[in-house]
This record gives structure tokens, C-alpha cells and sequence, in this order.
């Protein structure tokens, strides 16, 4: 869906990315630092948050509802946590923006308090799918009520007594996994999450550094209710979401030799670059070390000839969210890249599928969609304007595309840039996109 305001970016062809930056923070680990360091006990620290709007909005939330959180300053964040139990009735419905991550990760949490509550968000969110987190929460007991085809508003009903479940995903999604294990937080007796293939486990590693107890075995996440969470200090890595668009761009435009730093290199989010690797990418991986249970590492990556491929399904989860860039990627390589297997795409802020292939035809490209993914035959770019559809990542996408075009790319609709890499504009044309934004 579109937004509301219309941010105009307009990329000059050409030119090759240079340098040594550190992206925007994590997304999901600053979303997930907030709502933990609010239940905990004691005073959480966090360093490296991403002010962007849907981490805003997580943070806003959360201080409706009685929590002192001081900042965002320079992406330090001071949160005062409230307990398990401290949280209060906000004087209104939890505006969430954009943000799809913490409606349902909310849902989770708020579905064991003792008030009412109901969570609204703009008119993207209030199309996207919520009966994936509101159903298995259901059976654990809450009362969550949506629109008849299950999208937003939630209202969750109070003193919802709820009972651990096993639950088994019917598909792979780190969202409904954590809804249901933050619900389990509050839950009687064990809670377990078996996934289909491997999701980001960004809940299960931060639970544990916050002092609680989860025993993984294999794909099953497994906690006990009625424990405690106790404050923590965090330095949010940089998010390799983010720094897959500088990926993708030091990869297909030649001459580039760009660093970045201090990435989130966790092994259920690099299927970004076990992909570009199969497709023939020169990325390093150096510096490595473990923060706050997650690990990080600096990424160099140089230019290179890309051939297409077809993606293994198993890195389908891995990536789930990098795959309008490794769209452009394949435009840009020799041969045809197939992606199978990625029906969530079609219910992220927007269509991905669609959009990324209607804006690649407009440039010259030839890209099929299909039911769960896309077939992309590599070849030469034309300039073109596209339109984002209000979707910041497509929108990134096309603006590195703009590297391999042959004329000016001009992309609408890219105020949502926002949500979740404020400083874009700024760090690509520092390391030598040649890009404007107008709006």
C-alpha cells in the first residue's frame, strides 16, 4: 500500500561503492530489546538501537503502557523495566505504525496482561495477514478479536487465562514462533514451537540473556511460564537486512570495494550471503566476535561476475526479507535465477514478488512471477520510473539497481525508507550511489 506522503528518489546511472560504513541497527533485535527490557527487572541498557519507525513505534508502545524509556540518543536507549506484571492500560489504542513485527510479537505478550487492549496501525499493516499469530494464540487460550478477514485492528481481551501449547508452524515465520513463545512467558505449564525449516532465533537468544530459561532441541523452542526476566545491557549489531542493498550493489557494479561493519551475522539471517556466494560473489567475512549472545562480524565485499542460479528453498527462510536486492542481483548476472518457495513475499508491506517484477519489466528485465517466487533472466537495464508501493526495501532495491542502468532510475513512494534504514540516502551517496531525494 502506498503511504501517505510521496518521497521521490532519483538515482543517477552508474558509479561503484567504496568505503567503510556501519549500516542501521538490527531491526528485529531493537524491536525485541524494548519489549523484553520493559518486562524485566531492573534498568536495560541499549546501545546501536535503530531509530527508524518501526522501532519507534515498538518504543512508543511501550511507554503508553507505563514504561520509562529514556532516549533514543545517538541509538543509546535507557529502558526501566516494569516486571512481568507491570505493565498498565494505555489511555488509547497502540499505534504501530508500518510495523507488522511488533503487532504480532505484541499480540504474544499482551495476550497474557490484565487489561484490555487494542493495537491500530496504518493502511499497509491493516491489510497484512494476523490469523497466522491470533489462531495458535487462540489455542493457547487468548481472546483476540480482528476485522472478518482476519487482518487489524487486534483488541485482546483481559485475564485471558492461557495454557502452554506444543505447536507445530504450518509454516516457517520467526514472528508467529515468537508471538507464541512470548505468550507462553505468561502461560501455565511448558510451551514448544516446532518450525518447518530454520527461522531468525533473535526471541530464543535474547530470552536467554535476560536470565530466562529456553531449551532448544533441534527445530522445537522449548519454555516454562511464571519466570522472570532480569535487566541486561545490549549492543544492537548492525542489521544485515540493511547491508544487503550495499551487497548487492558492491557486487554488480564494477571497481567497488566496500567494508561494512559490526553486521548481525546470525546463523538464521545469512542466507543473503550464502546466496550471493552461490551466485558467484566475492564477499570476506573477518573480525568475528559473539555481543550480547549474538554474533557479529565485519563484511568486505568486491565486485564480481555474477551467473544465476536456482536458489535452494532450504536458504528460502534464511533471507526471507533480502530478496527484493537479491532480485536485482539476478537482473544483474548471466542466466536465469529461480526462486521457489516464497510465498510470504507476497504478504510482506507489499506484494514483493509482484512489485520487484513489475518495476524490473519497466526496466528492460526479463522477471516471470509465479505463485511462490520468480523467474529472472539477467541482461541489461534500462532507466525507468517504478514505484516502491510504499515498501522500503523495494525501494532500496532499485535505488543499487540504478548502479547497472543505463539511465536515471526513478523510484516513488519512499518515505517508508524510514522504517527501517533512516540514514540510507545519506550512507549511499556517501560511498558513491549518485542519488537525490525529493518530498
Amino acid at each position: 500500500m502506498s503511504s501517505d506522503q510521496n518521497v521521490r528518489f532519483t538515482v543517477a546511472p552508474g558509479g561503484a561503492l567504496k568505503g567503510r560504513i556501519r549500516v542501521a541497527g538490527d531491526k528485529s533485535i531493537s524491536h525485541r530489546s524494548i519489549m523484553l527490557g520493559a518486562l524485566a527487572e531492573g534498568v536495560t541498557r541499549v546501545s546501536g538501537f535503530l531509530e527508524g519507525e518501526d522501532a519507534l513505534a515498538t518504543l512508543r508502545a511501550f511507554k503508553a503502557m507505563g514504561v520509562t524509556i529514556e532516549g533514543p540518543d545517538a541509538g543509546r536507549v535507557v529502558i526501566r523495566g516494569v516486571g512481568m506484571h507491570g505493565l498498565k492500560k494505555p489511555d488509547g489504542p497502540l499505534d504501530l505504525g508500518n510495523s507488522g513485527t511488533s503487532m504480532r510479537l505484541m499480540a504474544g505478550l499482551l495476550a497474557g496482561q490484565h487489561f484490555e487492549v487494542e493495537m491500530v496501525g496504518d493502511a499497509s499493516l491493516s491489510t497484512r495477514p494476523m490469523r497466522r499469530v491470533t489462531d495458535p494464540l487462540a489455542l493457547m487460550g487468548a481472546h483476540i478479536e480482528s476485522t472478518p478477514a482476519g487482518t487489524p485492528p487486534l483488541k485482546i481481551h483481559a485475564d485471558s487465562a492461557l495454557k502452554g501449547i506444543d505447536y507445530t508452524l504450518p509454516m516457517a515465520s520467526a514472528q508467529v514462533k515468537s508471538a507464541v513463545l512470548l505468550a507462553g512467558l505468561y502461560a501455565e505449564g511448558k510451551t514448544s514451537t516446532t518450525e518447518p525449516a530454520p527461522t531468525r532465533d533473535h526471541t530464543e537468544r535474547m530470552l536467554k540473556g535476560f536470565g530466562y530459561e529456553v531449551e532448544r532441541d533441534g527445530a522445537t523452542a522449548r519454555l516454562t511460564g511464571g519466570g522472570k526476566l532480569v535487566a541486561t545491557d545490549i549492543d544492537v549489531p548492525a542489521d544485515i537486512s540493511s547491508a544487503a542493498f550495499f551487497m548487492v550493489g558492491a557486487a554488480i557494479a564494477k571497481g567497488s570495494d566496500i567494508t561494512l561493519e559490526h553486521v548481525g551475522i546470525n546463523p538464521t539471517r545469512t542466507g543473503v550471503i550464502d546466496i550471493l556466494r552461490l551466485m558467484g560473489a566475492k564477499i570476506d567475512i573477518s573480525n568475528e566476535q559473539e555481543v550480547g549472545g549474538e554474533p557479529v562480524a565485519d563484511l568486505r565485499i568486491q565486485s564480481a561476475p555474477l551467473k544465476g542460479i536456482r536458489i535452494p528453498e532450504a536458504l528460502v527462510p534464511l533471507a526471507i526479507d533480502e530478496f527484493p536486492a537479491l532480485f536485482v542481483a539476478a537482473a544483474c548476472a548471466e542466466g536465469e535465477t529461480v526462486l521457489t518457495g516464497a510465498e510470504e513475499l507476497r504478504v510482506k508491506e507489499s506484494d514483493r514478488i509482484q512489485v520487484m517484477a513489475d518495476g524490473l519489466v519497466k526496466m528492460g528485465v526479463d522477471a516471470r512471477p509465479t505463485a511462490d517466487g520468480i523467474v529472472i533472466k539477467g541482461g541489461e537495464m534500462a532507466g525507468a520510473e517504478v514505484d516502491s508501493q510504499g515498501d522500503h526495501r523495494i525501494a532500496m532495491a532499485f535505488a543499487m539497481a540504478a548502479l547497472r542502468a543505463k539511465g536515471d532510475v526513478v523510484i516513488n513512494d519512499c518515505a517508508n525508507v524510514s522504517t527501517s534504514f533512516p540514514d540510507f540516502v545519506v550512507l549511499a551517496g556517501e560511498t558513491g550511489l549518485n542519488i537525490r531525494s525529493e518530498g
